[in-house]
């Protein structure tokens, strides 16, 4: 039962269907696949995302049958394994970041104005914001990278988290205060 030659399916129709003909998990695999390893990749080396990318689509595919279309959609759900299995290297993730931290900005050489003075600002805020993540409670930056990495939007944040979309406002907006309370005391010390 492969979908035929340039057909679209939703990713409702897929998870109804791919109960039935695990072979079309590779559409799965092949739609939410990048987005799920630039959200792992952006929580931690490229190296470990390479795997927890990788165990996510085997999770999923292993409990495909727990899947509940009902509870939301495939994406949040493929977001919420990541989280789940970046969790259990939370403590990689926060030394990660307190390494990046440390780091000092890099000089950096281009040949185009705008991009120098750009590169040179951000890798300057890159120990300031490190320390700030790290500074963060885990459930505060999980729904802040799930929003700013991702690109989830509440709903799938809620989804992919199990928790109610009130709860996904509440500790996006102390993330957001928080980081910025941290980088403005770290510039203002300059």
């Amino acid at each position: 039962m492969i979908a035929e030659a340039g057909e679209q399916l939703t990713d409702a129709e897929l998870a109804a269907r791919y109960r039935r003909d695990p072979e079309l998990f590779t559409l799965v695999h092949d739609r939410h696949f990048r987005d799920i390893y630039l959200y792992v990749a952006g929580r931690l080396d490229t190296q470990i995302a390479e795997d927890i990318t990788a165990e996510t689509f085997l999770l999923a595919f292993d409990h495909r049958d727990r899947f509940d279309p009902e509870r939301g959609g495939l994406r949040p759900w493929l977001f919420g394994l990541a989280t789940n299995l970046i969790a259990r290297h939370r403590r990689k993730e926060i030394r990660h970041y307190r390494a990046l931290a440390r780091l000092g900005p890099e000089l950096v050489v281009e040949g185009h104005e705008n991009r120098v003075v750009a590169s040179v600002t951000a890798q300057g805020m890159q120990p300031y914001l490190a320390r700030a993540l790290a500074a963060l409670s885990p459930g505060e930056r999980d729904v802040l990278l799930l929003v700013a990495l991702g690109q989830l939007g509440y709903d799938e944040v809620a989804q992919a988290l199990g928790i109610a979309p009130g709860t996904v406002g509440s500790r996006l907006s102390r993330a957001r205060a928080k980081i910025q309370a941290l980088v403005d005391k770290e510039t203002a010390r300059g």
